[in-house]
């Protein structure tokens, strides 16, 4: 995500358009659906009747009725409702309304997330930086040279015109940039969903390089970001905010950007999830990888002595530099680290911390992304098996969880296309779909409710084609998926194909107001934290070792 000063001003112009005029008028979850759960079309046109049809035709399979006619606030269509979830037998289907039209092609299997799941992570991966990337998607081969290998120039943190070395991790958006305060929003609830679903995770192959052996898959991916991570910590224990160019480059490969890079100033904030962080890793990493492990609890050590000695708000002075500000109060990030320090250490002390400062926040969020990460260090302390917390304020987070899941609940019913962020748009608002999953799969592990499992899976829905597009808004997967996502590298190669694996920022200031343009960094970039949001999505559905693919629905080609 960038500040909108960073491009130039003529994109502000960009028409944003209305309802794209060739959207189905049958929208549903394009990737498909899990047996014995909720299965739901919206139809955009009056509709009686429905089946459910193979697509090599046949007899109906399932036969319905459409619900009654219903305005949809935000977008203003009436709206009906296509209920088929009694067809529970795995296989590929299409719905059929006479009058209306049929449907993408849909899949129902107990493993039907495994392998979006397994594109979502390949994206992580061929986000990395400092090396050479490449994979496979549908016989097309997406690659680049390594890149980046000068990280960083020290000038604008005190250390003259001398390099630091500081490689690897993820590029962090449509740009080459790397962000500690939006690492720390991405690197959390992957983490959480190893915690949350590591059994249903550990068993798939996600043909990344491998750094450790010893570690699974989705760990070591992590681990890869974390060596860049554990770069940005100076010698005093601060953490540098960012590590970019001065200006965003243009649309080319990463290994053709020889910009300067440089890291910038500390800021609390950052040095507050660097803390947090390590700590998850530490814990998470410890049984496949010790010695590392080691190395992060002792970088979150140090970076916690520095906060204990430095308590004030400190932002990050970034004159001079144009890319991703990324700047935000740290009282959030704080009780992250103390939760996280705790959970890791068992000490005491970091519980005080984390209590003290979780009695005058209060509650949880339902909307929420790396400005206030709060949520994450409140749901490390609410499932901790550890013992010493205090009952009255586990209660109190406890009940301030199950009520924000009961709201997500409520806003996805009254949504015409079981939105649980209902009727809010803002730039990267796909991201906060997918992330607010987390919040009803944590109410789920301690009030387990099958209405948070259907919410969280329309939250899914929603993302791959349940909406006022009828279209994925994840590359690569789904019907009709976006095409010219703003991504550098996508932009900059001589693929048609975007990379895949990437979920798009989605529409602002309205519903309709998505288009897929390249120029649209408002609607129609990419980012990490909107990524690992949506890998902690399908993380709590996928089932066994395999994601192998399932026969893609056909794409519209802009």
């Amino acid at each position: 995500m960038r500040p909108m000063t960073s491009i130039s001003v003529a994109l502000l112009v960009l028409p944003l358009p209305a309802f794209a005029a060739d959207a189905p008028p049958i929208r549903l979850n394009t990737i498909g659906f899990l047996p014995d759960q909720e299965k739901r079309a919206s139809v955009a046109a009056p509709c009686s009747a429905f089946t459910v049809v193979r697509p090599e035709g046949g007899a109906a399979v399932f036969s319905g009725k459409a619900s009654e006619p219903q305005k949809n606030a935000d977008t203003g269509e009436m709206l009906q409702t296509a209920d088929f979830s009694p067809l529970n037998p795995p296989g590929t289907y299409c719905l059929d309304a006479p009058g209306v039209g049929r449907s993408a092609p849909f899949h129902i299997g107990k493993d039907v997330y495994n392998y979006p799941f397994y594109v979502a992570m390949r994206g992580m991966c061929l986000w990395r930086c400092g090396t050479a990337v490449t994979g496979k998607h549908e016989g097309r081969t997406y690659a680049h040279e390594p890149c980046h290998m000068d990280d960083a120039w020290l000038d604008s943190v005190g250390g003259g015109h001398v390099k630091k070395p500081a490689t690897k991790g993820w590029h962090d958006a449509g740009d080459y940039n790397k962000y500690v305060v939006n690492a720390g929003a991405t690197v959390g609830p992957m983490l959480q969903a190893w915690e949350h679903f590591g059994s249903r995770i550990k068993p798939l192959k996600l043909d990344n390089p491998k750094t450790v052996a010893a570690l699974p898959d989705y760990l070591d991916e992590i681990r890869f970001e974390m060596e860049w991570v554990l770069t940005m910590q100076a010698d005093d224990g601060s953490v540098w905010h960012k590590l970019t160019t001065k200006n965003f480059g243009g649309f080319t490969l990463p290994e053709k950007e020889t910009t300067e890079r440089f890291f910038t100033p500390w800021s609390s904030a950052a040095t507050a999830d660097f803390v947090a962080m390590a700590a998850m890793a530490s814990r998470n990493l410890k049984p496949f990888d010790a010695p590392f492990a080691a190395k992060c609890l002792e970088a979150a050590l140090k970076s916690w002595a520095f906060l204990a000695a430095n308590p004030a708000n400190h932002k990050a002075d970034l004159k001079g530099f144009k890319t991703g500000d990324y700047q935000t109060d740290d009282p959030d990030d704080r009780l992250w680290a103390a939760a996280e320090m705790w959970e890791t250490t068992g000490d005491a002390a970091y519980l005080k911390d984390f209590e003290t400062r979780a009695r005058a926040m209060k509650g949880i969020d339902t909307n929420w992304d790396w400005g206030n990460l709060k949520n994450l260090g409140m749901f490390t302390y609410l499932l901790s098996k550890r013992s010493g917390k205090d009952p009255a304020l586990v209660q109190e987070v406890r009940d301030a969880a199950i009520a924000s899941a009961n709201g997500l609940v409520a806003t996805r019913n009254a949504h015409g296309y079981g939105r649980s962020l209902g009727t809010q748009y803002y730039w990267g608002c796909n991201g906060t779909v997918a992330r607010q999953v987390v919040n009803l799969q944590v109410a789920n592990l301690v009030a387990p409710n099958k209405d948070y499992v259907s919410t969280a899976l329309d939250a899914l829905g929603h993302l791959f084609g349940r909406n006022c597009h009828g279209r994925s808004y994840v590359t690569g997967l789904g019907a009709n998926p976006p095409m010219f996502p703003h991504d550098r590298r996508s932009g900059g190669d001589a693929i048609p194909e975007p990379w895949p694996g990437y979920l798009v920022g989605g529409g602002w200031p309205k519903a309709a107001d998505w288009v897929d343009k390249q120029e649209s960094y408002q609607t129609n970039e990419i980012a990490i934290n909107w990524n690992g949001a949506l890998v902690y999505a399908l993380a709590g559905f996928v089932e066994g070792a395999v994601a192998a693919p399932p026969a893609p629905a056909p794409a519209k080609r802009p």
